[in-house]
């Protein structure tokens, strides 16, 4: 593999700066920039619908649990 900076120092500085929270955060949004890159995207209806499938998951739970994920996400 050759030697790409895939990171500028400032981000790189910024990044060492950040607590978890911040970090995963972070980590996600560059995520999913990467896949917004190639045309993917995360479709709630359909990530609603198959986490709604799960034993055990009710519509408050799921309801929770969708609220984390676009937090998340910052939708």
């Amino acid at each position: 593999m050759a030697n790409r900076e895939i990171i500028d120092r400032d981000t790189y500085k910024k990044i060492k700066k950040m607590n978890r929270e911040e970090l995963t955060k972070f980590i996600l949004q560059y995520g999913d920039e990467l896949l917004g890159e190639q045309g993917k995207t995360i479709d709630h209806p359909a990530l609603d619908g198959e986490l709604s499938k799960i034993k055990g998951i009710g519509g408050k739970r799921l309801e929770e649990i969708m609220i984390v994920i676009e937090k998340f996400l910052d939708v």
